[in-house]
């Protein structure tokens, strides 16, 4: 008999050895494309629905809310449209310092502590640190704040601790407009709660009052926020942000290598590529083992009773009739 005639008339040996297979499949395919079907059922966004955000979401920039309770007083908005021309009045504007480095270099235990001492010694901070392999192929991020005004001096100095800088980029965010238009707004809900506190001494029902009271604690609360906003500008504008990649292994540097061909790259991307898939078998190779406890006796089944029905339908031998 036929695999197949088998499994047609063994329902539940086919259940058995299609649920095996799916679950083998599933994870087959987690381990090598990195899916993991089972969480994205589980985790499927749902579609939902807000009302209570629509007035605020259909308000045009510079458009107020008006409360009726307030006897029409409205409220400035905090949007702002995106066609505005920049603050030409002011002599310092704010600039917000961003850089970043990727440097080769023989030490990087030791290249990065220097580089955070480097930022500590000059004012700064260190903001974030991450090391992988120190003791193997070490590579290392470091994240450092320093004072604008030092930021030349401490590129070159990182410079210094490196045999080659593969990567250099410097960007600068004028926050100057964001600064003064905080400002403004700062002013407008100011002047709006200035109001408000007039009309809550003048308000004699509980009521109005409680009403009131709670649009100058909401005004209040924006103005700290806003506040608050301006503070951080000021800042990292003070601070330049400064992230170094370090490396003794120029591929595993985040860059765009000038030369588009290089055969002694090539040569180690191969080898990387070559024993990534061979510990991606090896996984396979294990996982098959482990889950043999599950599949061996789904095949141990499947075969005694592929013997059984051979030796049901297998036809008698006829006794040869005995001639005296």
């Amino acid at each position: 008999m036929s695999i197949t005639e088998t499994l047609k008339k063994n329902k539940l040996l086919k259940i058995i050895l299609l649920l095996v297979a799916i679950y083998i499949g599933i994870k087959i395919i987690n381990i090598f494309l990195g899916v993991n079907i089972l969480s994205s059922l589980r985790t499927s966004p749902r579609l939902t629905g807000s009302t209570g955000s629509s007035q605020a979401t259909n308000l045009r920039p510079g458009q107020g809310i008006t409360n009726p309770s307030l006897g029409g007083l409205s409220a400035p908005s905090l949007g702002r449209s995106q066609d505005y021309a920049p603050q030409t009045e002011v002599e310092e504007r704010l600039v917000v310092q961003n850089s970043t480095l990727s440097l080769l270099i023989k030490d990087v235990v030791d290249a990065r502590d220097k580089v955070v001492s480097f930022a500590q010694q000059a004012g700064g901070y260190m903001v974030n640190v991450q090391t992988s392999n120190p003791q193997d192929a070490p590579t290392a991020t470091v994240v450092v704040r320093i004072p604008s005004d030092k930021l030349e001096e401490a590129l070159q100095f990182y410079r210094s601790l490196s045999v080659k800088v593969v990567s250099e980029n410097l960007v600068g965010k004028d926050v100057t407009d964001e600064y003064v238009d905080i400002d403004t707004r700062i002013s407008q809900i100011e002047s709006t709660k200035e109001r408000l506190d007039a009309i809550l001494d003048t308000a004699t029902q509980i009521s109005e009052i409680t009403n009131l009271t709670t649009q100058i604690s909401n005004y209040q609360n924006q103005i700290d926020s806003l506040k608050g906003r301006q503070q951080a500008l000021e800042q990292n504008a003070k601070l330049a942000k400064i992230t170094i990649y370090l490396s003794t292994d120029e591929i595993a540097l985040p860059y765009a290598p000038s030369e588009t061909f290089r055969p002694g790259v090539i040569f180690k991307l191969a080898v990387r590529s070559l024993v990534g898939t061979l510990r991606k078998l090896a996984t396979l190779v294990i996982w098959v083992g482990v889950y043999s406890v599950v599949w061996v006796p789904a095949l141990g089944i499947y075969i005694y009773i592929r013997k059984r029905k051979k030796m049901i339908k297998q036809p008698e031998k006829p006794i040869p009739n005995s001639s005296l």
